[in-house]
């Protein structure tokens, strides 16, 4: 009798791709795999392979693949409980089922049988019915197993890809981001994008030699999708194309981006906004919030003695209404005036304990800033990597500093 007896045996090279039930019998007596064979030849929906010589049962079962593999006990050359030491210590067979068949119930090598790794133990030969049932039933369970690890896997993949696409996406956010700036203003940032990439985006620029626009906006949502509409946002704003908006006036400037992305039209997405307009001549700066967090002023005659200030300004967010107005205000800006714009990723950390810092704690930590020896945002990020307890954040973290 041939060794290999399906014909269908050479189909597939894994069993993952049919999740046939397979059975491989292992047995020096021809007999035992013929009499096998014919007990499971009415069963259309197995496949079957039969090996003489036990020095070729792993190749084969690595060929073939089997749901479950049925083990003599006594062989030449080698024994069946030195073949379960090599089944479970290889890879390719470490996890199929394995059935000891033997001549006569032995408790003791029962036992040891278990103890290496068999599944099942049975007398030589059994009834068809319960050899049938039993050879569903392990292979069931490893099938179920086989795509569990499928599944798993795919999960795994997909998330790596998305990992990698978030990854890409926040180097083209940042690749956005604006220079620091020396001389007559001075300006710094931070930016860290959470683990999911959140919508965070802002810029600065001079409108022109007097004017100087400041912008941060955060999108609701993480992912690409949010990465996406703060990048069309920032680049509306940094290239001013809005038609008819004077990009001076901070209230012009949100109206027309809550008519331009309005959340019906966006994937039912919005985005909260703060924009500042610095008038050098006047030393004022006018601003308009779209539902963002406050920006903050330290203002006096020197840093050291510099006063807080909250630019409270409230409005709606941008793209949940399309008839809101926007209501601008102005503030005098004392001799040393900088200037904190921020996202709520900042002071919305959650601490290992899952609680939440508060806005309060922020400006507290901001205010005791002008104590340290680094610069504000330094103080500030370290601050809340601290209590985050690492550098892995639920949202961007980001801030803007500008001194005018």
């Amino acid at each position: 009798m041939n060794d290999r007896v399906s014909s269908d045996a050479k189909q597939q090279d894994t069993v993952e791709s049919t999740h046939h039930i397979r059975v491989l019998v292992v047995d020096d007596q021809p007999m035992i795999g013929e009499a096998v064979r014919r007990m499971l030849a009415s069963e259309s929906d197995i496949d079957f392979m039969y090996c003489s010589d036990p020095t070729k049962a792993i190749g084969m079962a690595g060929e073939f693949h089997p749901t479950v593999i049925l083990q003599d006990l006594v062989m030449p050359e080698v024994d069946g409980l030195t073949m379960l030491r090599f089944y479970r210590a290889n890879p390719a067979t470490r996890e199929i089922p394995i059935v000891v068949l033997s001549t006569k119930e032995e408790p003791r090598v029962k036992a040891e049988a278990f103890m290496l790794g068999a599944s099942d133990y049975l007398v030589k030969l059994p009834d068809p019915i319960e050899l049938n049932a039993r050879i569903r039933h392990h292979s069931r369970g490893y099938i179920a197993q086989l795509e569990r690890n499928e599944a798993y896997a795919a999960l795994k993949q997909s998330e790596e890809r998305l990992a990698d696409e978030l990854s890409q996406a926040a180097k083209y956010v940042i690749s956005l981001l604006p220079e620091r700036l020396t001389g007559g203003i001075t300006t710094d940032w931070q930016f860290i994008p959470s683990v999911q990439l959140g919508g965070d985006a802002f810029g600065y620029h001079w409108l022109d030699s007097d004017r100087f626009a400041i912008y941060l906006l955060d999108v609701c949502g993480h992912g690409v999708k949010a990465a996406l509409l703060s990048i069309s946002a920032i680049n509306v704003l940094r290239n001013q194309a809005l038609p008819s908006t004077d990009f001076s006036s901070p209230s012009e400037v949100l109206a027309g981006l809550n008519k331009v992305f309005q959340m019906e039209r966006h994937n039912d997405m919005y985005f909260t906004l703060w924009y500042g307009v610095f008038d050098k001549q006047k030393r004022q700066l006018t601003y308009a919030n779209g539902g963002h967090p406050p920006a903050i002023l330290m203002g006096g005659s020197a840093w050291e003695t510099a006063e807080l200030i909250e630019l409270s300004q409230r409005g709606t967010m941008i793209g949940v209404a399309p008839d809101t107005t926007f209501k601008a205000a102005v503030v005098d800006l004392p001799e040393f005036s900088r200037l904190y714009v921020f996202s709520d990723g900042v002071f919305e950390v959650t601490r290992p304990d899952d609680t939440m810092t508060t806005y309060a704690e922020f400006v507290s930590t901001l205010s005791g800033s002008k104590r340290a020896t680094v610069s504000p945002i330094e103080h500030v990020i370290g601050a809340i990597r601290t209590v985050r307890g690492g550098d892995q954040f639920e949202d961007d973290v980001s801030i803007i500093e500008v001194t005018l």
